[in-house]
């Protein structure tokens, strides 16, 4: 929630003042900029910086559908190549995966550009037929313009970008060796490694607020007036994932302790069992629990960097980390609470005067028939 809320808070700085023509050709390299975007700056800075410029442009035709696109497309699979993309791949980093390595595994970026590709040429041909419809009922700006309003945020981001990577900085890992960590994992029972890490976790955060803290006293208030930025996104996102914390963790233990007892063993059923959980739960500790239970399977421990580094090496293995970490990004994408960015992104729509589906109707309209076959074709190319 630190690292969200306070790309959320920078985001909402930045004022990208869109005005021409809303082509389905613009809205589709728009799509294609935020999967790309992404990766640098988060699902959620990049949904944020984007969602309303998108809806501007498009107000005198929007649809459900370029909601959905937007949250199927930017706030969700764009981002499953870094671990400033997604906040599992984030907490896989702090776990030990190499911040580059998903970049290396040519799975991982077949899936991403087969699956970013299909869906940008569906909404292309969707937007087409809808563009055509609408056409005379369209209206166009004198000219063609995009100003930018609190570029200056654009620092913002980057510090918080800072502190994800400063977590996992090899010279912070001798923090352990010092005396008031074995003091404090001594009182807490903790072992000396991870009373060292939750300390640099929970300062991490903290700079994270001050960053968000800062930037929003600094940020240009035309650009926040433009973006009509209030808290109401990130606090409902707040309730809504405190609700699903407190009554997932029972269910998600038992998973871990008990995967081998489900029959889930296979690369195919970690990938769907952690798709469906994420789609449905939360993609952040499903992920976790996931990638615990498929060390467990091995006899390994997530916990131990020399596991992570065989686990990661070993050519059969990897696969299981791949799995998991493509299954809770894509299937974020399939319910509004998969993932924390596609609750934002209803709210802000919702307030912009778009009528979006309902939860059910989300599901049965755009995910069973579009995301659903995409990800059997990305398990059966890719995922063996």
């Amino acid at each position: 929630m630190a690292l969200i809320g306070s790309l959320f808070v920078v985001a909402g700085g930045i004022h990208i003042n869109m005005k021409g023509r809303s082509t389905p050709m613009v809205n589709t390299c728009l799509l294609a900029l935020g999967a790309i975007l992404s990766n640098f700056i988060g699902t959620t800075g990049a949904s944020m910086v984007l969602i309303r410029p998108f809806l501007r442009i498009n107000k005198y035709r929007i649809a459900p559908y370029h909601v959905v696109f937007f949250i199927f497309i930017v706030s969700n699979i764009g981002g499953a190549l870094t671990p400033i993309g997604d906040p599992p791949l984030f907490l896989g980093y702090l776990k030990g995966v190499p911040f580059f390595w998903l970049l290396k595994v040519p799975q991982v970026i077949l899936a991403w550009l087969v699956c970013v590709s299909a869906l940008l040429l569906l909404f292309l041909l969707i937007d087409v037929r809808q563009f055509r419809k609408h056409k005379h009922e369209v209206r166009y700006a004198a000219e063609d313009r995009i100003q930018l309003e609190g570029s200056h945020n654009f620092v913002f981001l980057f510090v918080i970008i800072g502190f994800v990577l400063l977590q996992n900085a090899e010279w912070l890992k001798g923090m352990e060796r010092w005396p008031v960590f074995k003091e404090m994992g001594a009182a807490l029972g903790w072992s000396t490694a991870k009373a060292s890490e939750s300390f640099i976790t929970v300062v991490s955060a903290l700079l994270m607020i001050i960053t968000a803290a800062v930037a929003y006293r600094l940020s240009s208030r035309d650009a926040l007036r433009g973006n009509e930025f209030n808290f109401g996104p990130i606090r409902e996102v707040g309730f809504v994932f405190a609700g699903v914390f407190a009554t997932m963790v029972p269910a998600l233990d038992l998973l871990e302790k008990h995967a081998v007892d489900l029959g889930i063993t296979t690369v195919r059923q970690f990938f769907w069992g952690t798709g469906v959980l994420s789609a449905v739960l939360d993609n952040a500790p499903t992920y976790l629990n996931f990638l615990t239970a498929a060390f467990g399977l091995q006899h390994l421990s997530l916990e131990n960097p020399a596991h992570m580094r065989a686990v990661l090496t070993d050519p059969l293995l990897w696969k299981y980390v791949v799995a998991v970490s493509l299954g809770s990004v894509f299937f974020g994408a399939c319910t509004y609470i998969g993932n924390a960015p596609n609750f934002m992104i209803k709210n802000i729509a919702e307030s912009s005067g778009v009528k979006c589906p309902g939860f059910f109707g989300y599901i049965v309209k755009y995910t069973l028939p579009i995301l659903i076959p995409l990800f059997i074709l990305v398990s059966w190319l890719f995922l063996r």
